[in-house]
């Protein structure tokens, strides 16, 4: 580290204002940060992570104050800026890469413009030296037809090259100082690995310092000088990362290592199940869009009570195999049974009478939810799509529905809660419920856990594990997180570009995998030897 740190934060104390009173949120949080170090910043949702963030960039809600503490940039205190001198820090000095790229980009605006406003509020370059310097930094970033980007909207981008781009603004105005709020949250582990590996390349050649927000562990293990673990607004623990995750010192860090999917153990594969039988058989699948195939002859078949895994990168037709499987597309050729009927011949009126025996549980549960309705709302909809009206019902339901809620482990008074008040982890409880109420033989997780922090995405699926065992429900998992598909799957299929390139048990896919590609996608994900590090210590 050098003599003076580049960042230091220093008994920072955050409150937010309610009424009259003011409800701190983080407390006497300390540390340095050298140039061209990386902090990784972990803990659970709440924790604080994003508030020191937000303070750092001067972007604290508006009823957001700092309480205590100082927040230093190259020796200058930045807690008294004034917001006009906030202006010609934030972007230049300091620079930020959201988490959701779809939210933090303009729709309706060329990708390439974006980047160049960094470039007119910081600078005093004319219109065309902006759109050169733009074009370098695409070039830079790692894209190849810089003009032709340069020209798309974010919509013609993919999730990996629309993070490019904010990586891209992120580094317009070389900034001594980046915070990266979930950078890579939601992205298959290749393209993962690829932006991940981005802005560690950026880093080394502009000696960047970088503050990384993220809920996963592996990524901070692999791709942080310094860890730093907070918990309900408290740093518990900070040190070289090699140090803290070798010997942590804390519970709280004791109990979130130790919930990293690598070493859950949810089932117990040695004890050998009888034969089921099959309630999802699938041959020659196959849907076309603008003759370009999506899912290409797949096959596959899932016996009643156990758990198939469809693992591969975006655009490897993970989710139009569920949805296809779920009555929302149809296919275009091949086969698709459940629970004996061929759903391929099926409008979706006739498709209406499996929706019983078939339901599904949504990435983001939140989208899924009619916003005029509360928990119990949310939850009984499935009941009543499937009732005429009558009296007798609703008290039905309403039993119904706190059964479908205290399985998920929810408490009865969350019926009238409404989910803008619930965590993420709630809310996905929520929507584990709603599946659950009508009593379905077969649930389709498409991403069940991806945007929720390690102890959180372990306590759904030791749920999930649960109700399997209670209720012997079949499972098809759709996910990009394969330290997740390994610990909760009995057998696992992967795809690439809409094939299946590789079938069997998660031991034989991912300790002997036969395809270079499972094995690519096996050398991108991240923290790989976390668990055996910390099982070794």
């Amino acid at each position: 580290m050098s003599e003076r740190p580049v960042l230091s934060v220093q008994g920072l104390s955050v409150g937010y204002s309610t009424g009259h009173r003011i409800d701190p949120v983080l407390h006497d949080v300390s540390f340095d940060l050298g140039a061209g170090e990386v902090l990784a910043l972990v803990g659970e949702s709440g924790s604080g992570k994003t508030t020191t963030g937000q303070a750092i960039l001067g972007l604290l809600p508006h009823n957001g104050h700092v309480l205590a503490g100082s927040i230093t940039f190259e020796g200058r205190d930045l807690t008294a800026l004034s917001p006009k001198q906030w202006r010609g820090i934030r972007g230049r000095a300091i620079g930020l890469i959201p988490q959701d790229p779809t939210v933090s980009l303009d729709p309706v605006r060329r990708v390439g413009d974006q980047v160049a406003d960094v470039l007119r509020l910081h600078t005093d370059l004319t219109a065309e030296a902006r759109r050169d310097r733009v074009l370098e930094l695409f070039d830079l970033v790692g894209f190849t037809d810089v003009e032709r980007r340069y020209r798309q909207y974010p919509h013609e981008l993919s999730g990996g090259m629309r993070q490019r781009v904010l990586v891209a603004a992120a580094v317009a105005g070389d900034p001594g100082v980046i915070i990266a709020d979930e950078p890579t949250s939601g992205l298959d582990a290749t393209v993962q690995k690829q932006v991940l590996d981005l802005i560690d390349g950026l880093r080394t050649k502009l000696s960047t310092s970088i503050v990384l927000i993220t809920h996963n562990l592996g990524v901070a293990a692999d791709r942080s000088h310094l860890l730093g673990v907070m918990q309900q607004g408290r740093l518990v623990e900070f040190g070289p990362t090699a140090e803290v995750l070798a010997n942590p010192r804390h519970s709280y860090t004791q109990r979130l290592l130790n919930t990293v999917p690598q070493r859950l153990t949810l089932r117990d594969r040695a004890a050998a199940a009888p034969p089921a039988d099959d309630v999802i058989e699938v041959a020659g699948l196959r849907k076309v869009y603008s003759a370009v195939p999506a899912v290409d002859g797949i096959s596959f078949r899932v016996a009643r009570g156990q758990t198939f895994s469809i693992v591969g990168e975006s655009g490897s037709g993970k989710s139009t195999t569920a949805r296809i499987l779920t009555g929302l597309t149809t296919a275009t050729d091949g086969q698709a049974s459940l629970l004996g009927t061929d759903v391929t011949t099926l409008s979706r009126k006739d498709f209406r009478p499996l929706r019983r025996d078939v339901q599904i549980v949504y990435q983001n549960p939140y989208s899924s939810f009619d916003p005029r309705f509360d928990v119990f709302d949310v939850v009984e909809e499935p009941l009543r799509s499937f009732q005429r009206r009558s009296r007798g019902h609703r008290k039905d339901n309403a039993d119904r529905v706190a059964t479908a809620l205290e399985s998920a482990s929810l408490p009865a008074d969350f019926a009238r809660k409404h989910p803008r008040e619930l965590s993420g982890g709630q809310r996905q409880r929520v929507a584990i419920a709603r599946a659950l109420v009508v009593e379905p033989q077969i649930v389709v997780l498409d991403e069940p856990i991806s945007a929720l922090d390690v102890s959180v995405a372990s306590q759904i699926l030791e749920l999930l594990q649960r109700l399997q065992e209670e209720r012997n429900l079949t499972y098809l998992f759709i996910s990009h997180d394969l330290a997740v598909v390994r610990a909760i799957s009995d057998h696992v299929a992967v795809m690439q570009q809409g094939r299946i390139v590789e079938q069997g048990s998660p031991d034989d896919v991912f300790t002997a995998p036969k395809e270079e590609y499972t094995r690519r996608l096996l050398s991108a994900v991240a923290g790989r030897d976390l668990a055996s590090s910390r099982d070794a210590a």
